[in-house]
């Protein structure tokens, strides 16, 4: 039985889209230059999926104070919103908010 539960990973990556080196802080979902995500998780941090595809991030939102990006899997379509992170690159989260 899959843990509802966060999963707190602290995991540096390259990013498979852009290339970027990311440094994960335990709550990185995505890369900060470009936004794009990899399908990993069924719920945040349990590297669960069998998928494994990459997420292109497909919307953005303002709640609040927050940017909160949606991310859409390109193999499965299966979509996660996340929020955005202060070291995200904010001249990408304005292209996609549009």
């Amino acid at each position: 039985m899959q843990s509802k539960k966060f999963i707190r990973k602290e995991e540096d990556f390259v990013c498979e889209h852009c290339g970027a080196q990311v440094s994960g802080n335990g709550y990185t979902n995505h890369c900060p230059q470009c936004l794009w995500s990899k399908h990993v998780d069924i719920h945040p941090g349990d590297r669960a999926s069998e998928c494994g595809a990459m997420m292109r991030p497909v919307d953005v939102e303002k709640k609040g104070d927050k940017y909160i990006i949606t991310h859409r899997c390109e193999e499965c379509g299966y979509e996660k919103r996340n929020e955005a992170a202060e070291e995200d690159d904010f001249d990408q989260i304005m292209w996609f908010a549009g």
